[in-house]
């Protein structure tokens, strides 16, 4: 897949049959590059083909000349991300054995990200509202994608395709996921970071092999039924609708929609539509506190109480009142960014925590738990991908097969 010279091309310069001029490969490369930026920083919905331009210093006219709109600059810009990701993967894949390959995937992540910080390469985008465009070109490049990383893992008898598949929705979460607390470490530390959470991918976080321990139940939302026009049924559907199509998409109009309620419903229970989404991240945060606090109080090792917390929230993420996704959070308004992230931050601080406390009784070995820790709120946050990737049905065992590769490692 050629990003600079996709099918569309000819539609765009308006010259069928014509090879593309060099400079108008660099032009349009300079201006996907510019929307893989305003789309980090405002997602799909809120980047606009005058963003794009100004950043450039154009005219919104001379961009359409090459984008017609732009869902289609913004597929060329996920597309380009993708095709990124692929290359990794093939370079990885020269690899002897899977551990070799899966670390060296790792490895090249993190060189592409601190070659990015220091200028070399261009910023790559976040995939956090691609569903949101609906392009089935752009799906096939993302699942084209997927299938290249998934190559680098064995095939092991007994271990099925959808099993596979969780593995990758678990790696590639956990390296994009990297971006939101890349930031508290040194440039030059990348590598070193890359090393260890390879440690923790391939290895888990168990000090023994074999069967984990099994999850204490916890009832993470209390009320089996939650009735219409509810405080609950609003932050249910605006979480997933933040999921899919991003802050900006999670509209006043498309939150009601979904609901079938009116615009006076909602501003019955929400004053604004901010106040909405930073409900929705305490949601979330008080829904992983609450799990935390129940596998504690439910003793046993630090790895029991990490069976069970993952088995309590990776369940809840494959049902229809999941988390809030953290990708979400680049896309929120600058003046609350920073105080959602120092949330999430003590959450992850306290993991590193229980990760101690299994180190401590012998029940997880000795690990990085900074890393650790990062890992597995990454795990967390990616889980709800799952159902996009396996069978709908056998919820319990897409549950523990996701927790044992967390936990046990991917191999």
């Amino acid at each position: 897949m050629n990003i600079l010279a996709p099918d569309s091309q000819v539609e765009a310069t308006g010259q069928s049959g014509k090879v593309p001029s060099r400079k108008f490969l660099e032009r349009r490369y300079e201006i996907i590059r510019s929307a893989v930026i305003e789309i980090n920083r405002r997602g799909v919905r809120g980047m606009t083909i005058g963003h794009v331009a100004a950043r450039l210093g154009l005219v919104p006219t001379a961009v359409i000349y090459y984008f017609k709109n732009k869902e289609e600059l913004a597929a060329a810009a996920f597309a380009k991300t993708a095709e990124q990701y692929s290359e990794l993967a093939a370079l990885a894949a020269d690899g002897k054995s899977a551990r070799e390959r899966i670390s060296s995937y790792i490895q090249r992540y993190f060189e592409l990200r601190k070659q990015i910080e220091l200028g070399q390469k261009s910023e790559i985008s976040v995939f956090n509202d691609l569903r949101a465009l609906k392009n089935d070109s752009l799906n096939n490049s993302y699942v084209q994608m997927f299938k290249d990383v998934r190559r680098l893992f064995p095939i092991i008898e007994g271990v099925t395709r959808a099993d596979r598949n969780g593995r990758v929705v678990y790696l590639l979460g956990v390296v994009t996921f990297s971006r939101a607390w890349l930031f508290n470490w040194r440039v030059d530390d990348y590598q070193r970071i890359a090393g260890r959470m390879s440690q923790v991918v391939l290895d888990g976080v168990a000090a023994r092999r074999g069967a984990l321990p099994p999850a204490m139940p916890i009832d993470l939302l209390g009320e089996s039924h939650i009735g219409t026009e509810t405080p609950e049924h609003f932050l249910r559907a605006a979480t997933q609708l933040i999921n899919d199509e991003g802050y900006h998409g999670a509209s006043v109009d498309r939150i009601s929609a979904h609901l079938k309620v009116t615009k006076g419903a909602f501003y019955h229970y929400n004053t604004t539509k901010d106040e909405l989404v930073l409900a929705c991240f305490q949601r979330t945060f008080d829904l992983l506190w609450r799990a935390i606090d129940a596998a504690e109080a439910a003793g046993g090792s630090g790895l029991q109480v990490l069976v069970s917390l993952l088995t309590a929230v990776v369940t809840l993420q494959q049902g229809d009142a999941p988390l809030l996704r953290t990708t979400a959070l680049s896309t929120v308004p600058i003046e609350i960014h920073g105080h959602l992230l120092e949330k999430l931050r003590r959450i992850t601080i306290r993991l590193a925590s229980i990760l101690c406390d299994g180190i401590a009784d012998g029940s997880i070995r000795p690990i990085d738990t900074t890393i650790a820790a990062q890992v597995i709120t990454a795990a967390i946050n990616t889980a709800s991908e799952l159902k996009y990737w396996q069978p709908v049905d056998h919820v319990e065992e897409r549950v523990s097969r996701y927790v044992e590769s967390v936990l046990l490692g991917v191999l």
